[in-house]
């Protein structure tokens, strides 16, 4: 049987992509095989599909950190025909087919039974970008953040998991700014639940050690000068989850924060997260997320379009989240 699949080649230096008939005999290991419904781009995604940051470990492969669909045919107890799943991450589009395909086989530890709240679109309107803010607000949360203790900055807001980061942290209670190069986004990003939006180049240029105190906490998907001087500008006892490169992976910064105003910079890996953690963040999504809100983040896209969705976000052209829907 063949099902259609988007996969990776690479000759020499240069990844293509194409959309292909796939033999279901082809895919790799696994106790369950899932009939894929939708899956989504994120950012690591795109940079395997340009075969950047060498995420992709072998080839050929079916990209694709995430999907979600039904359960046809398990040998793991705690699996059965007909339960919708998704999975997040782990070996996903790195050295296991993923997500950009009409079926998938996976180990069963991988899956997370989708809460009833969601539809399986609306698990992959979350997707990892979602998951990951999640985990973020769960960090914050950990730290002893409450809404009282002050602003929440988002950077990367106009970014999938900056999107679903405000429309938890406003629903949360908390006062968002929002930071993003697009300004003209700043409706959008206010309809999410942004009580302030600033232009990120105020936090994109080398800085001082340590500024003047502005927020309670930050959730930072791009990194680099931005991260060093989001930590200088967070106040005493803040916390900052990190969790993106989109500027660098460098962090020119100071221990200035850390040992003057007891500042927390936790890190977020959403991709070996225990399962226990993915969890709790899928229990507090399906309870915290507004999916009005959510709707207004997304667009849908089918198998052929996910090449043009690529060369876009890195064009800084993307709003939000992209759901891909395999069976178009």
């Amino acid at each position: 049987m063949t099902f259609k699949a988007l996969l990776l080649t690479k000759e020499g230096d240069s990844v293509s992509s194409n959309v292909v008939d796939f033999s279901e005999g082809d895919l790799m290991p696994g106790d369950v095989t899932v009939a894929v419904e939708f899956s989504t781009v994120n950012y690591k995604d795109a940079m395997a599909l340009t075969g950047r940051g060498g995420v992709v470990r072998s080839y050929p492969l079916i990209p694709g950190i995430d999907f979600a669909g039904t359960v046809i045919e398990s040998s793991n107890p705690e699996f059965k025909a007909g339960d919708r799943v998704l999975a997040n991450g782990w070996e996903l589009s790195q050295s296991h087919h993923g997500g950009f395909a009409q079926k998938a086989r996976v180990k069963g530890e991988w899956l997370v039974k989708i809460p009833d709240e969601f539809t399986t679109k609306d698990a992959m309107a979350i997707g990892t970008a979602g998951y990951t803010a999640m985990l973020s607000v769960l960090a914050l949360e950990h730290g002893g953040l409450t809404p009282e203790r002050g602003d929440i900055l988002v950077t990367g807001a106009n970014g999938g998991a900056g999107s679903i980061a405000i429309a938890l942290l406003a629903k949360l209670g908390y006062r968002v700014v929002a930071s993003t190069g697009r300004l003209s986004e700043s409706d959008y990003l206010k309809s999410l639940g942004a009580a302030e939006v600033i232009d990120r180049h105020t936090l994109s240029e080398a800085g001082r050690p340590i500024g003047a105190e502005r927020w309670a906490g930050a959730i930072d998907s791009v990194g680099s000068h931005t991260l060093a001087n989001v930590l200088a500008q967070t106040k005493y006892r803040g916390v900052v989850a990190a969790f993106g490169l989109a500027q660098g992976a460098d962090l020119p910064g100071s221990v200035l924060p850390f040992i003057l105003r007891n500042v927390t910079l936790a890190g977020i890996d959403s991709v070996n997260a225990p399962r226990e953690v993915r969890l709790q963040a899928w229990s507090r999504l399906a309870r915290d997320l507004d999916l009005v809100k959510l709707g207004q983040t997304v667009q849908t896209v089918g198998l052929a379009d996910v090449p043009r969705v690529v060369r876009e976000l890195f064009e800084g052209k993307v709003r939000g989240r992209t759901v891909v829907n395999v069976n178009e």
